[in-house]
């Protein structure tokens, strides 16, 4: 499938895949974010990847406050069961310790 992110857009909030995902950006760029992973800048030309299963997918947020950004997705998904998951507070709270420091915005 498709993903189109306006400007600035937030993404989808913390979720997690049935599945592995493959990605590839065709435009912009994206603040990617798993469990366990410090999150990162991926730029239009570049891949990404993510297990699925019981990782926390934190962040697919556009990076650019005036473009959009595009990237073409492969969603492997375990039959019967959702896609995509959507986490709840409480157990963002329960594997916080899981997270990778947060980058300190500004410094």
């Amino acid at each position: 499938m498709t993903v189109e992110l306006p400007p600035g857009d937030a993404g989808t909030p913390p979720h997690r895949h049935s599945g592995p995902v493959f990605g590839y950006l065709t435009e912009g760029e994206m603040v990617f974010e798993l469990e366990g992973e410090p999150e990162r800048v991926i730029r239009a030309g570049e891949a990404f990847w993510e297990p699925g299963g019981d990782v926390i997918h934190y962040q697919a947020a556009n990076n650019l406050a005036d473009a959009w950004t595009r990237f073409v997705v492969v969603m492997i998904g375990v039959p019967g069961e959702p896609m995509l998951t959507l986490v709840g507070a409480d157990e963002l709270e329960a594997r916080s310790d899981r997270r990778a420091p947060r980058p300190v915005k500004g410094a």
